[in-house]
């Protein structure tokens, strides 16, 4: 009985501060990343991560800090799971189409522009843009 009692106890006093004590991991994480501080900022978001594993703006930062360390490869991995959580996260969409066209992956990256414009509100002239830039490297 004293068992039972104490287990109501911790979980009547101590549960609720355990659950309500929200990381503010993302915050800092902007904040770092603001401050291109990428090596801290980058692990703040990978700690937002694993609190909250659908943050799609985590991954959408950390894409950004790969890009800024000039790791593609994480970088793609990293937009690919933005699109993966929100297929119509246009930003996610635009950097991936910008990304491919760098890589010289023209079909792709038009592809990903034809996405981009069938659902863009906020980056539709980029996206126009972008086809005007893929039409001229891709004459080359």
């Amino acid at each position: 009985m004293i068992k039972i009692f104490f287990k109501i106890f911790i979980l009547v006093f101590f549960l609720p501060s355990i659950v309500l004590a929200k990381p503010e991991y993302f915050q800092e994480a902007i904040n770092l990343f603001n401050n291109k501080k990428f090596k801290d900022a980058k692990f703040k978001f990978e700690q937002e991560i694993v609190i909250n594993p659908k943050s799609e703006l985590s991954y959408l930062y950390l894409s950004k800090i790969y890009n800024e360390l000039d790791k593609k490869k994480l970088e793609e991995e990293n937009l690919k799971t933005v699109i993966l959580l929100n297929p119509k996260n246009e930003e996610a969409i635009y950097n991936l189409a910008k990304l491919k066209l760098k890589e010289s992956d023209y079909k792709k990256s038009i592809e990903l522009n034809n996405k981009l414009k069938l659902i863009c509100n906020n980056l539709c002239a980029q996206s126009d843009k972008l086809k005007i830039e893929i039409e001229n490297l891709s004459k080359k």
